[in-house]
């Protein structure tokens, strides 16, 4: 369950206190060093890769002095050292080296400048003549019809809205969502909500185990079951019977009602076991569920609990089994979208989520979201209880540029603002220099920010902990945010052994995660196992199109007591209509590729992607947010859109609640079959095991006294050469 008190909330958004920037930790301290700040504008100032006209080897003269770093202080994490030469390519296809440069002091005469072919610029595939005669009537006749789709779209739901809030909400009910949306805290939300509920008759629903969306039958005997075995091992604990363990095939197990609840609980803890997390059990209610599923998921956590603490299982066979549970379960993460100042609104969601202690480690963030997660990420539950206040409007000062500062520079550089002035304001946030694995190993929180290559071919990255260990994550951040004609696409930063700067991965440049991937859900799976995902969504220009037809979580229909449609069955059929053939004729503008390419980038994606998660949290903001759009908030409206923030977090809980609390007592039993590994060291990685294995497999880490199978753990964990090996890699953390 999530926290409900009144202790943990810290000071109101909409409070006097929030507004001292005194009780703010580290206000007046600047992390970043001018060192640091140096190398990057460095980077930022070496040639472009052009291997057709240059050799890449070697910086323009120009740039030569500030681009050579001596090899001392370019040792990567490994152990391995670059050489002071920058390695650039056109993209992750072109060769690094290409034609090798004439001696200096030779010239190329007119002739050879003649016949020097130019190079093609046009993209190959749009070339025949009936692309080029149809490609622009094709283009108006489609942008049209989406036009007029749009306004359709648009018309539509102003009529949904007035039915709502002049027809819907009326009289009582009406004050009563009033005074829920009033509320500060989650304690006082949801005893709003349930005095909701109860007016509007949704307690009779949560009694009626039946549903159509859920298999009642199977949980209600899982539950009984479960109920009978847990009962059954207390009982004996209380009486001192202790049923000797019976040996099959020379190992150990426990009674045989400890390996009944086992089997049970290994079955059933799956991620959606039968239904029992499908979101329409918490979209009919504002706060509460069915009382079986809330009865079975209290139940299978006494059960996981009782497994993890009984001693009638070896370490061994516990460690497997909560390895098994853990991969099948999976994993929950917060991911944080993009959307310039929209995304302040993150800050409201993440102190919901801290307040309530359900706040995942898994933490993702795109664009402005990737400076809110790296905040979150780098800041212990003090101090984010202490940052998240209105008062931290005080610090975001990104476009405090004035219009005569910020004009020539656009015409100059073609950028709105300043990369290196960025990387100063921004690695406030990050603790200065702070690397993803340093913020792992100071918080526990797992940071990931989307990039996305400034070339058109290469594969977008998820920077992390494991993926770019030492990458500085302001220089991600600054990626992350990008936007072409905002921001010129910047070099990713890494920190070496001897703490300097050096650029990542051969000094590419990086722009915006949101033109490709705002949510990277399959790169989280892929990572950390996360299958269960809590996405707040401020991007302004798809958040119109969140429409929840039969209510969402904790947020059901208004009329008809949450069992109808939204704006009645007609509105919401011409709404989905409407959505699904805009976007049918946004894919058909990308797959005949018929967009232009205005700054060569492809912006079909930034409506085509993926935006929503498991659980969906979309911020209601006012018309007056995109007049701010790339403006800096103050106090009051950074302390309202917290305050939004919260609100539209606080619905979600109960379910996300019901989540982590398995989720979180799996991971303690993961914990605890293996107490003496460090966060973040080699023990965390691989088991002894599988150190063992690797020493066995090149005939290494045995001396002269000594057996294959008698090597000690703690010779183990000191190989160099394993310790090294495992670094290198990087791979990844408590899966193996």
């Amino acid at each position: 369950m999530a926290d409900i008190s009144h202790t943990t909330d810290g000071p109101s958004p909409l409070s006097a206190e929030g507004y001292g920037t005194s009780l703010l930790p580290d206000f007046d301290r600047e992390f970043l060093s001018e060192e640091h700040l140096q190398s990057f504008a460095t980077a930022l100032s070496a040639p472009d890769p052009s291997p057709s006209t240059g050799d890449p080897r070697s910086p323009s003269p120009s740039t030569s002095a500030r681009t050579s770093f001596d090899s001392s202080r370019t040792k990567l994490g490994g152990g391995a050292s670059t050489s002071s030469l920058f390695i650039t390519a056109q993209n992750d296809w072109a060769p690094v080296n290409s034609k090798k440069l004439k001696r200096k002091g030779e010239r190329k005469g007119r002739k050879d400048k003649e016949k020097r072919k130019p190079q093609r610029s046009r993209d190959e595939t749009r070339e025949g003549y009936l692309y080029t005669l149809l490609k622009w009537p094709l283009l108006a006749i489609v942008g049209g019809w989406v036009i007029g789709l749009g306004a359709s779209y648009l018309l539509t739901r102003l009529y949904i809205w007035t039915y709502e809030h002049f027809i819907a909400w009326r009289g009582k009910r009406k004050r009563l969502r009033s005074k829920l949306h009033r509320t500060t805290n989650y304690g006082d939300w949801v005893e709003a909500a349930k005095e909701l509920d109860t007016f509007l008759g949704n307690d009779k629903w949560k009694t009626d185990s039946e549903y159509a969306y859920y298999d009642s039958k199977t949980v209600k005997r899982v539950l009984d079951q479960i109920k009978k075995c847990r009962r059954k091992i207390e009982e004996e604990n209380r009486n001192g019977v202790r049923n000797p363990a019976v040996v099959i095939n020379g190992s150990g197990h426990g009674s045989r009602s400890v390996e009944d609840l086992k089997a049970l609980v290994e079955a059933c803890v799956k991620n959606n076991f039968v239904g029992v997390e499908n979101s329409r059990l918490y979209s009919q209610t504002y706060f509460g569920t069915k009382t079986l599923v809330q009865e079975f998921v209290d139940e299978v956590e006494k059960g996981i609990r009782l497994l993890a603490d009984t001693k009638q299982i070896d370490g061994q066979e516990k460690r497997e089994l909560f390895k098994r549970m853990h991969t099948n379960f999976g994993r929950t993460a917060l991911c944080l979208s993009g959307g310039a100042s929209f995304a302040y609104y993150h800050f409201g969601v993440a102190k919901a989520l801290l307040d309530a202690n359900l706040l995942p480690d898994v933490i993702t963030g795109t664009s402005g979201g990737a400076l809110v997660a790296a905040l979150v990420a780098t800041r212990t539950d003090d101090e984010l209880k202490a940052l998240l206040v209105p008062a931290l409007a005080a610090r975001i000062t990104a476009c405090e540029d004035s219009f005569t500062t910020w004009i020539p520079r656009w015409w100059k550089t073609g950028a709105r603002f300043d990369s290196v002035e960025w990387a100063r304001k921004s690695s406030w946030f990050t603790r200065g220099s702070m690397t993803f694995r340093e913020a792992y190993e100071r918080t526990g929180r797992i940071l990931n920010v989307s990039c996305v290559p400034a070339d058109p071919h290469s594969p977008t990255i998820l920077t992390n902990y494991l993926t770019s260990p030492d990458c500085v994550i302001w220089s991600a951040v600054l990626a992350s945010a990008a936007v072409p004609g905002i921001l010129n696409p910047v070099v990713l930063m890494m920190k070496t052994r001897s703490g300097t700067l050096v650029p990542y991965s051969f000094g590419h440049k990086w722009k915006d995660g949101s033109l490709r991937t705002d949510i990277p859900l399959k790169a989280l799976n892929l990572h950390f196992n996360v299958n269960f995902s809590i996405v707040s969504q401020v991007n302004p220009h798809i958040n119109l199109f969140f429409f929840s037809s039969r209510g969402s979580v904790g947020q059901p229909v208004t009329h008809r007591k949450g069992r109808g449609w939204r704006g009645g069955f007609i509105g919401s059929a011409v709404e989905q209509y409407l959505k699904l053939d805009l976007n049918k004729w946004l894919k058909v503008l990308r797959h005949l590729e018929l967009l232009p390419r205005p700054l060569g980038q492809d912006w079909s994606e930034i409506w085509l992607q993926q935006f929503s998660g498991t659980i969906t949290i979309w911020p209601r903001s006012i018309v007056s947010d995109f007049w701010r759009i790339l403006s800096d908030p103050t106090p009051s409206q950074l302390g309202r859109m917290l305050h939004v923030g919260q609100q539209s977090a606080f619905p979600k809980l109960l379910f996300l609640a019901n989540r982590m609390k398995v989720e979180r007592v799996i991971e303690r039993g993961r914990r605890e079959t293996r107490e003496s590994v460090r966060r973040g060291s080699i023990e965390s990685i691989l088991s002894e095991d599988d150190m063992r294995s690797l020493l066995r497999g090149d005939g290494e880490g045995t001396t002269d006294g000594e057996t294959e199978g008698e090597t000690s753990a703690d010779e183990m964990i000191n190989h160099e050469g394993v310790r090294e090996t495992v670094e290198g890699v990087g791979v990844m953390e408590m899966e193996l």
